[in-house]
């Protein structure tokens, strides 16, 4: 009888033993979509890039990838198109691959989690996995959340509670300007910078509010005349890619050295050239990272700097595939059904302090940087698109801080 015991536990001990390595050796796709063409070209093929060299990081450094399998990254043009990005994802799936990011537009997110939750309810086993690495209308982890999605980002309603509780304290802004993109992010970046400032700060005007339409302009000097006129002493904009490079250069050519700007993607491709020495002091950004990190993530971005000469920003990648590995290694498998699962409530070592994946709505829970565009010095050395400035933080705050509660009523497989 205790033989029989015995060769049971034994049995058992080797079939969880099995079980928990079953991922090992194992390459996992992934499906990158999101723009390589038009006027976020240069953004998304960075990002792309980024994907791909922290695949290959993680792939040669195991002690960041405990669930031992192989990243491979396989990229699509969306052409930032909501449409394109639905058309793109049936091919993906008939592909057979069974993880997708993107993050460039919200729409396209949402095409996204729409289109998994039909593919995923009517196939299981077959179910396709969501890491959204820079889509932040907080409506997608609130009304809309889904079960196959994961934010990497902070959401709007994270960064500008972030960025007004600075504002709060700065008592030379006193009327503000708002300017963003007409789509959703835009417009929810609007909406709670009125919200949160009239909370906050009730004697600040909002003395402006203009949209413009998505990647389309070219000349924003009309714009900055309306600031102008307005009389604003801030600006706050949600704006990124060339919406945020233009804007800022026509800023600089206009001769708006006395109006600080508040941004939330300062750093994102063609924007620090725009800024360049004329910005210093003057433009602000919210973000979970800034350019000197410490620690493994500080080798990836100068690593890539060596390789590419070009920055590698978008530090949501690496806690993404922090994330995916762990999840994998706890579930024991690569399944997207098993993963999402491990996933909920995960908490892993982030890109400077631990974060945790929360599971009511899978927004994930870290702390922001509020960094100014600053000269680089010893302290921050670091030179963003070779100009000899970067944003450098001057205030943080941690992801206790940054919580943000949820409306998410979630509905779970099974």
């Amino acid at each position: 009888m205790q033989r029989t015991f015995r060769s049971a536990a034994v049995a058992a001990m080797l079939a969880i033993s099995a079980s928990a390595f079953a991922q090992q050796g194992e390459t996992v796709r992934i499906a990158w979509l999101d723009p390589l063409s038009g006027l976020m070209a240069a953004v998304g093929s960075n990002q792309l890039k980024s994907f791909q060299y922290l695949a290959e990081y993680f792939n040669t450094h195991p002690e960041l990838n405990p669930a031992g399998v192989t990243f491979e990254v396989v990229g699509f043009d969306n052409k930032l198109s909501p449409q394109e990005t639905a058309s793109l994802l049936r091919g993906v799936i008939d592909q057979g691959i069974r993880y997708v990011v993107q993050g460039n537009g919200s729409g396209a997110s949402l095409a996204i989690i729409e289109a998994l939750e039909r593919h995923n309810s009517r196939n299981p086993g077959k179910e396709v996995l969501f890491l959204n690495y820079a889509g932040v209308d907080p409506d997608l982890t609130n009304d809309k959340c889904s079960y196959w999605h994961f934010r990497l980002d902070a959401d709007t309603t994270m960064k500008m509670h972030a960025l007004t509780e600075y504002i709060k304290e700065q008592p030379d802004v006193k009327k503000v300007f708002l300017i963003n993109q007409n789509y959703a992010h835009g417009h929810q970046v609007a909406k709670y910078a009125r919200e949160f400032l009239a909370q906050k700060r009730p004697d600040i005007e909002i003395v402006g509010e203009d949209l413009a339409p998505l990647a389309q302009v070219r000349d924003f000097a009309p714009y900055i005349a309306k600031i102008r006129a307005s009389g604003a002493d801030a600006v706050i904009t949600g704006n990124w890619g060339s919406d945020l490079a233009l804007l800022v250069k026509a800023a600089g050519d206009a001769g708006l050295d006395n109006v600080k700007f508040f941004t939330y993607y300062g750093t994102v491709s063609g924007t620090p050239t725009a800024l360049g020495a004329r910005a210093e002091g003057n433009v602000y950004m919210v973000g979970y990272a800034h350019m000197d990190l410490p620690g493994p993530i500080g080798d990836v971005v100068q690593g890539f700097k060596a390789r590419m000469n070009d920055d590698m920003y978008t530090g949501a990648i690496f806690n993404g595939y922090q994330l995916l590995s762990h999840a994998m290694q706890k579930a024991g498998s690569t399944e997207p059904r098993l993963v999402a699962q491990a996933l909920e409530g995960l908490r892993v070592p982030g890109l400077h302090e631990e974060v945790e994946m929360r599971a009511q709505d899978h927004q994930l829970q870290q702390g922001l940087f509020i960094s100014r565009w600053s000269k680089a010095n010893e302290e921050f050395p670091y030179s963003s698109e070779n100009t000899g400035y970067s944003f450098q933080p001057v205030k943080y705050y941690s992801r206790t801080q940054t919580n943000m509660p949820s409306t998410c009523a979630m509905k779970r497989p099974g």
